[in-house]
């Protein structure tokens, strides 16, 4: 690394991980993990971290991200075996306090949930797998956003699944400024922005960016997005 983690603003990222089943098929979760282990990040959302069917094992396991990754996995499931809520977790480098974590329940055509995380330093972080169709993506945010409340300083970041620039958003114009750091799907031919994060007023955004090294073109469906945040 080229600076301190203490004097660069916090970095989040957000990875749709695909059950760490690869373009090439292979289900491959160390692989995974050395894609997070290179954006070098303070937080980690991932969405399709768990797989879909019975308990909802991870894809990761946790065992594995102990011993091959600086983070820790916030406790966010509801049993042993799924590493998050709906396929939604969240990695915290070790060493970053977290006050508070939480399920969100959302509605919509299909089963899902977002989780919130509010670390030490008092910023709220929200993870989103949003649905598959519009209107219940606006459904998804006006709940999430109702469920912050009067919360102070938010960041809301994971996979959007909207095609539109500004389309399916409106929940977030009052409060919130949308960031989009770039085409992150399909891997293998970016093409659409899905990954994209919204901060609230007195949250600001210094840098951000998609991972297109090698290995993330082929662990997932998915590119990480990366975002520094002051």
């Amino acid at each position: 690394m080229s600076h301190t983690r203490k004097d660069r603003p916090l970095r989040l990222a957000s990875y749709n991980i695909r059950k760490a089943r690869g373009l090439d098929r292979r289900r491959d979760p160390g692989r995974v993990l050395d894609v997070i282990n290179t954006l070098d990040a303070d937080v980690i959302t991932l969405q399709e971290a768990d797989r879909r069917m019975g308990d909802r094992p991870t894809a990761l396991p946790r065992e594995l991200i102990a011993r091959a990754t600086d983070f820790d996995v916030v406790p966010l499931a509801t049993n042993d075996v799924s590493l998050g809520w709906h396929g939604n977790a969240v990695l915290v480098r070790r060493g970053i306090a977290v006050s508070s974590a939480s399920q969100i329940d959302l509605p919509g055509a299909e089963p899902r949930g977002a989780v919130s995380v509010t670390l030490g330093n008092g910023l709220t972080i929200v993870g989103v797998h949003l649905g598959l169709l519009r209107h219940s993506r606006r459904r998804q945010l006006r709940s999430i956003v109702a469920e912050l409340g009067q919360t102070q300083r938010v960041a809301i970041i994971g996979d959007m699944n909207e095609w539109a620039v500004t389309r399916g958003f409106e929940a977030l114009q009052e409060g919130f400024t949308l960031y989009s750091p770039g085409r992150s799907f399909h891997a293998a031919r970016p093409i659409a922005a899905l990954d994209r994060l919204a901060l609230s007023h007195g949250v600001t955004l210094t840098d951000a960016g998609v991972d297109q090294r090698p290995l993330a073109r082929i662990a997932s469906d998915h590119l990480p997005i990366w975002a520094d945040i002051a």
